[in-house]
Protein backbone atom coordinates (compact mmCIF):
# COMPACT_ATOMS: atom_id res chain seq x y z
CA UNK A 1 0.00 0.00 0.00
CA UNK A 2 1.18 3.80 -0.72
CA UNK A 3 1.65 5.86 1.72
CA UNK A 4 1.12 9.81 0.61
CA UNK A 5 0.70 12.27 2.68
CA UNK A 6 -0.68 14.50 0.72
CA UNK A 7 -3.68 12.21 -0.44
CA UNK A 8 -6.04 14.19 1.75
CA UNK A 9 -5.41 17.38 0.28
CA UNK A 10 -5.61 16.72 -3.24
CA UNK A 11 -8.83 16.68 -4.14
CA UNK A 12 -8.75 20.55 -2.60
CA UNK A 13 -5.20 21.64 -3.93
CA UNK A 14 -6.51 22.99 -7.25
CA UNK A 15 -9.17 25.28 -5.79
CA UNK A 16 -7.29 26.02 -2.63
CA UNK A 17 -4.45 26.83 -4.80
CA UNK A 18 -5.97 29.19 -7.29
CA UNK A 19 -7.10 31.09 -4.25
CA UNK A 20 -3.73 31.73 -3.12
CA UNK A 21 -0.72 31.76 -5.61
CA UNK A 22 -1.09 30.60 -8.24
CA UNK A 23 -2.24 33.89 -10.13
CA UNK A 24 0.37 35.83 -9.40
CA UNK A 25 2.83 33.01 -10.21
CA UNK A 26 1.34 33.14 -14.04
CA UNK A 27 2.31 36.52 -13.68
CA UNK A 28 5.94 36.71 -12.68
CA UNK A 29 7.49 33.18 -13.81
CA UNK A 30 6.81 33.11 -17.74
CA UNK A 31 9.43 36.12 -18.04
CA UNK A 32 11.91 34.67 -16.12
CA UNK A 33 11.92 31.53 -17.97
CA UNK A 34 12.49 33.72 -21.49
CA UNK A 35 15.29 32.24 -23.85
CA UNK A 36 15.37 28.88 -21.38
CA UNK A 37 15.66 26.03 -24.18
CA UNK A 38 17.21 23.18 -22.85
CA UNK A 39 14.88 21.69 -20.14
CA UNK A 40 12.87 22.48 -16.76
CA UNK A 41 12.81 20.76 -14.01
CA UNK A 42 10.39 21.47 -11.49
CA UNK A 43 9.98 20.62 -8.23
CA UNK A 44 7.21 19.59 -6.41
CA UNK A 45 4.87 20.06 -9.42
CA UNK A 46 1.51 18.78 -7.28
CA UNK A 47 -1.09 18.03 -9.79
CA UNK A 48 0.19 20.08 -12.67
CA UNK A 49 -1.20 24.04 -12.67
CA UNK A 50 2.67 25.49 -12.56
CA UNK A 51 3.59 23.28 -14.95
CA UNK A 52 0.84 24.50 -17.24
CA UNK A 53 2.48 27.84 -16.74
CA UNK A 54 5.98 27.15 -17.46
CA UNK A 55 4.74 24.95 -20.74
CA UNK A 56 2.88 27.84 -22.36
CA UNK A 57 6.50 29.97 -21.14
CA UNK A 58 8.92 27.60 -23.05
CA UNK A 59 9.38 25.18 -25.37
CA UNK A 60 12.27 23.13 -23.35
CA UNK A 61 11.35 19.51 -22.08
CA UNK A 62 9.82 19.64 -18.82
CA UNK A 63 10.95 17.12 -15.90
CA UNK A 64 8.01 17.64 -13.39
CA UNK A 65 8.88 16.08 -9.92
CA UNK A 66 5.99 15.18 -7.68
CA UNK A 67 6.59 12.26 -4.97
CA UNK A 68 3.02 11.96 -4.20
CA UNK A 69 1.05 9.15 -5.89
CA UNK A 70 -2.25 11.61 -5.34
CA UNK A 71 -1.49 14.53 -7.05
CA UNK A 72 0.92 12.82 -9.73
CA UNK A 73 -2.09 11.02 -10.50
CA UNK A 74 -3.75 14.65 -11.39
CA UNK A 75 -0.77 15.32 -13.15
CA UNK A 76 -0.65 12.70 -15.18
CA UNK A 77 -4.66 13.00 -16.50
CA UNK A 78 -4.32 16.79 -16.94
CA UNK A 79 -1.10 16.16 -19.39
CA UNK A 80 -3.38 13.34 -21.12
CA UNK A 81 -6.28 16.06 -22.13
CA UNK A 82 -3.01 18.10 -24.00
CA UNK A 83 -1.31 16.02 -26.46
CA UNK A 84 1.56 18.42 -26.65
CA UNK A 85 1.86 18.50 -22.74
CA UNK A 86 1.74 14.68 -22.89
CA UNK A 87 5.31 14.65 -25.46
CA UNK A 88 6.69 17.31 -23.56
CA UNK A 89 6.81 16.69 -19.71
CA UNK A 90 7.89 13.70 -18.10
CA UNK A 91 6.90 13.10 -14.61
CA UNK A 92 9.44 11.42 -12.25
CA UNK A 93 8.57 9.93 -9.00
CA UNK A 94 10.81 11.13 -6.76
CA UNK A 95 11.40 14.40 -4.28
CA UNK A 96 13.84 17.02 -5.35
CA UNK A 97 16.54 15.50 -3.25
CA UNK A 98 16.28 12.99 -5.36
CA UNK A 99 15.81 14.07 -8.60
CA UNK A 100 18.21 13.27 -12.03
CA UNK A 101 17.87 13.86 -15.60
CA UNK A 102 19.28 12.68 -18.44
CA UNK A 103 21.31 16.13 -19.49
CA UNK A 104 21.70 19.12 -18.00
CA UNK A 105 18.67 21.22 -17.97
CA UNK A 106 18.36 25.16 -18.75
CA UNK A 107 16.04 25.81 -15.14
CA UNK A 108 14.91 24.76 -12.27
CA UNK A 109 11.14 25.75 -10.65
CA UNK A 110 10.34 25.51 -7.66
CA UNK A 111 7.30 26.86 -6.41
CA UNK A 112 6.09 27.59 -2.71
CA UNK A 113 8.00 23.96 -1.85
CA UNK A 114 11.10 25.36 -0.43
CA UNK A 115 9.33 25.15 2.91
CA UNK A 116 8.74 21.54 2.37
CA UNK A 117 12.83 21.04 3.32
CA UNK A 118 14.78 21.47 6.59
CA UNK A 119 17.72 23.21 7.80
CA UNK A 120 19.61 19.98 6.94
CA UNK A 121 18.16 19.34 3.77
CA UNK A 122 18.25 22.65 1.61
CA UNK A 123 22.37 22.29 1.62
CA UNK A 124 22.15 18.97 0.51
CA UNK A 125 18.80 20.42 -2.17
CA UNK A 126 21.28 23.12 -3.53
CA UNK A 127 24.27 21.08 -4.28
CA UNK A 128 21.82 18.16 -6.02
CA UNK A 129 19.81 21.06 -7.93
CA UNK A 130 23.83 23.06 -8.75
CA UNK A 131 24.28 19.81 -10.41
CA UNK A 132 21.41 18.89 -12.83
CA UNK A 133 21.95 22.84 -13.87
CA UNK A 134 24.02 23.68 -16.97
CA UNK A 135 26.29 26.21 -16.51
CA UNK A 136 24.50 29.94 -16.14
CA UNK A 137 21.50 27.82 -15.78
CA UNK A 138 18.75 29.52 -13.67
CA UNK A 139 17.17 28.26 -10.44
CA UNK A 140 13.82 29.82 -10.28
CA UNK A 141 11.51 30.36 -6.87
CA UNK A 142 8.94 32.58 -4.63
CA UNK A 143 10.04 33.12 -1.27
CA UNK A 144 9.78 36.06 0.96
CA UNK A 145 10.50 36.81 4.83
CA UNK A 146 7.01 36.29 7.13
CA UNK A 147 6.72 36.94 11.20
CA UNK A 148 6.65 33.94 12.91
CA UNK A 149 2.85 32.61 13.64
CA UNK A 150 1.91 32.22 16.99
CA UNK A 151 0.09 28.92 17.94
CA UNK A 152 -3.33 28.39 17.60
CA UNK A 153 -6.42 27.46 20.23
CA UNK A 154 -8.77 26.80 17.50
CA UNK A 155 -8.31 25.63 13.33
CA UNK A 156 -9.71 28.79 11.36
CA UNK A 157 -11.13 28.36 7.51
CA UNK A 158 -8.67 29.17 5.30
CA UNK A 159 -10.77 29.00 2.09
CA UNK A 160 -14.41 27.30 1.25
CA UNK A 161 -15.38 26.39 -2.17
CA UNK A 162 -18.86 25.10 -3.51
CA UNK A 163 -18.45 22.31 -5.80
CA UNK A 164 -22.01 21.24 -7.32
CA UNK A 165 -23.82 20.96 -4.03
CA UNK A 166 -21.16 20.27 -1.83
CA UNK A 167 -19.38 22.48 0.17
CA UNK A 168 -15.49 21.98 0.10
CA UNK A 169 -13.70 23.33 3.16
CA UNK A 170 -10.05 24.14 4.10
CA UNK A 171 -8.94 24.79 8.20
CA UNK A 172 -5.75 25.40 9.49
CA UNK A 173 -4.17 25.67 12.78
CA UNK A 174 -0.59 26.45 14.44
CA UNK A 175 0.20 23.90 16.72
CA UNK A 176 3.90 24.93 17.11
CA UNK A 177 6.93 27.12 16.54
CA UNK A 178 10.02 25.95 16.57
CA UNK A 179 13.08 28.25 15.68
CA UNK A 180 12.53 28.16 12.04
CA UNK A 181 9.58 25.36 11.77
CA UNK A 182 6.24 25.00 12.36
CA UNK A 183 3.90 22.66 12.85
CA UNK A 184 0.34 22.81 11.68
CA UNK A 185 -2.98 21.22 11.63
CA UNK A 186 -4.78 21.00 8.36
CA UNK A 187 -8.90 19.61 7.86
CA UNK A 188 -10.00 18.83 4.73
CA UNK A 189 -14.11 18.75 4.65
CA UNK A 190 -16.75 17.92 2.46
CA UNK A 191 -20.44 19.26 3.59
CA UNK A 192 -23.76 19.17 2.28
CA UNK A 193 -25.50 21.65 3.19
CA UNK A 194 -25.04 21.36 7.30
CA UNK A 195 -24.13 17.94 7.04
CA UNK A 196 -20.63 17.07 7.26
CA UNK A 197 -19.63 14.30 4.93
CA UNK A 198 -15.81 13.49 5.25
CA UNK A 199 -13.33 15.03 7.35
CA UNK A 200 -9.47 14.26 6.80
CA UNK A 201 -6.86 15.54 9.58
CA UNK A 202 -3.39 16.15 8.41
CA UNK A 203 -0.79 17.52 10.52
CA UNK A 204 2.67 18.57 9.08
CA UNK A 205 5.81 20.67 9.24
CA UNK A 206 7.03 23.42 7.24
CA UNK A 207 10.14 25.13 7.65
CA UNK A 208 10.35 28.78 7.13
CA UNK A 209 14.32 30.19 7.32
CA UNK A 210 15.09 33.63 6.76
CA UNK A 211 16.18 34.76 3.56
CA UNK A 212 19.29 35.76 4.67
CA UNK A 213 19.95 32.25 5.44
CA UNK A 214 18.68 31.14 2.28
CA UNK A 215 21.02 33.36 0.44
CA UNK A 216 24.17 32.60 2.15
CA UNK A 217 22.97 28.40 1.63
CA UNK A 218 22.87 28.93 -2.01
CA UNK A 219 26.29 31.07 -2.48
CA UNK A 220 28.15 28.50 -0.40
CA UNK A 221 26.54 25.72 -2.64
CA UNK A 222 28.18 27.75 -6.16
CA UNK A 223 25.02 30.13 -6.82
CA UNK A 224 25.08 33.59 -7.96
CA UNK A 225 21.80 35.84 -7.45
CA UNK A 226 20.14 37.53 -10.17
CA UNK A 227 17.54 40.12 -9.95
CA UNK A 228 13.87 39.21 -9.62
CA UNK A 229 10.36 40.97 -9.02
CA UNK A 230 9.31 41.06 -5.46
CA UNK A 231 8.37 37.47 -3.88
CA UNK A 232 10.69 36.01 -6.51
CA UNK A 233 14.15 34.95 -6.57
CA UNK A 234 16.50 34.36 -9.47
CA UNK A 235 19.75 32.61 -8.83
CA UNK A 236 22.76 30.92 -11.23
CA UNK A 237 24.46 28.05 -11.45
CA UNK A 238 28.17 29.42 -11.98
Amino acid sequence: MLDDPCAAAVPFYDLFHEDGHVPAIRELLPPLLAGVRRGVIEIGAGTGLITEVIARATPAEIHAVEPSPGMRSVLVNRLARDPELQRRVTVLPCGGLEVKVDEPAGAVVMISVLQSFTADERPRLWRVLAGQLERDGRLLFNWRDRRPPAPETEPGVMGTYQVGRHTYEVAGQVLDVTGESVTSRFLYRVRHGETLLSEDEVVSTAHWPPSTAVAAELKEAGFVQDDAPDGMQVWRAA
